[in-house]
């Protein structure tokens, strides 16, 4: 394909993300209602579930198909300072007042534990480098510690947030009293053969951008393919900010970020060339230590609630997690 096939054949895979990956949310949130289970652990994992299908989709498939590991590397780490960049959509969009003062103080523990894990990525990134991170088999030992530490952090998010959950249950509940249980998982299926596909295709199209524009895979997937995976998120939370669930807003990109770190190990375990973070660029601890930067400035911002908003009718906060973004995506672009 020449340069104009590429990039049209690019926002093709965005477009069926987008529109298959609301689908995806919403029918699995509906099915969550309907078999009473929303309201519990399980609920929480499959919505996780569904709004980051098309990050596990297109990491599986760049490290099996495709062999292109940076990418798949690149879209799970750049999806979360993504995620956290909505944040700042989010506070622009809500003019009744700060996000943040608005916000449960609860989403704190979802910001610390998303640090948490991220960090950690960031650090097992610097041993593999380092040739010090030791290995089970092809699987790097990072890789169970990430499945202990997120089974950890969703047991421990779903005791402290419960009633925040129950409440948009029944929000939810009321929304789709027409929808059967029959119709949401034929329509979650749907949706998940349009993501699985579009998913699976796009490490092949990211590939062909880092060749034909002569770019690093990393940037291509820290930021491009990283977008597109989560273009789910985006209308998803503008859809949660028109109902007023703002926290449900917040709760669902903070809770995909501990989902996409979740996806490094599938990830892994899938790459059987050796472990996975061992064979991708350097420039991923960039991205990792740029969203914890940023996901300790929630954190803050949690914790401060600043009332005033300043350039751009941004708050402090937001108006740093947007320069934190351009100032990752200016390194990671140079470095290629």
């Amino acid at each position: 394909m020449n340069t104009i096939e590429l990039w049209l054949s690019f926002f093709l895979c965005f477009a069926i993300i987008t529109f298959a990956g609301y689908a995806l949310s919403r029918y699995g949130d509906i099915f969550a209602e309907k078999t009473g289970i929303s309201s519990s652990w399980i609920g929480l994992t499959l919505l996780a579930t569904a709004t980051s299908l098309p990050e596990l989709a297109t990491g599986i498939s760049a490290v099996t198909v495709v062999n292109v590991p940076d990418i798949a590397v690149g879209d799970v780490l750049g999806s979360t300072v993504f995620n956290l960049l909505i944040l700042v959509l989010l506070d622009a969009l809500y003019q009744r007042e700060t996000i943040y003062s608005r916000a449960a103080q609860g989403h704190i523990l979802s910001a610390a534990l998303g640090a948490l894990l991220i960090g950690f990525t960031g650090f097992s990134l610097i041993l593999d480098h380092a040739r010090m991170s030791p290995a089970l088999w092809h699987v790097g030992l990072y890789s169970p510690i990430i499945v202990l530490v997120y089974l950890t952090a969703m047991r421990s998010i779903h005791r402290y947030e419960k009633g925040t959950l129950d409440k948009y249950t029944e929000n939810s509940a009321e929304r789709y009293p027409e929808v059967t249980l029959r119709e949401a998982i034929r329509g979650y299926l749907i949706a998940a053969v349009f993501v699985i596909a579009a998913g699976s295709f796009l490490p092949f199209i990211a590939s062909d951008i880092s060749d034909i524009m002569d770019w690093d895979q990393s940037f291509v997937g820290s930021f491009f393919v990283a977008a597109a995976t989560s273009a789910p998120e985006v209308v998803v939370t503008i859809a949660a900010l028109k109902l007023g669930a703002i926290d449900m807003a917040i709760a669902n990109l903070l809770g995909s970020n501990l989902f996409d770190i979740l996806i490094l190990a599938v990830d892994d375990l899938f790459y059987v060339k050796g472990p996975l973070l061992a064979n991708v660029d350097a420039s991923h601890i960039i991205t990792a230590f740029t969203a914890v930067m940023m996901s300790l400035l929630v954190i803050i911002g949690l914790i401060f609630r600043p009332q005033r908003r300043s350039v751009l009718k941004l708050t402090w906060i937001s108006l740093s997690l947007l320069l934190l973004y351009i100032l990752n995506g200016w390194v990671q672009f140079h470095h290629g």
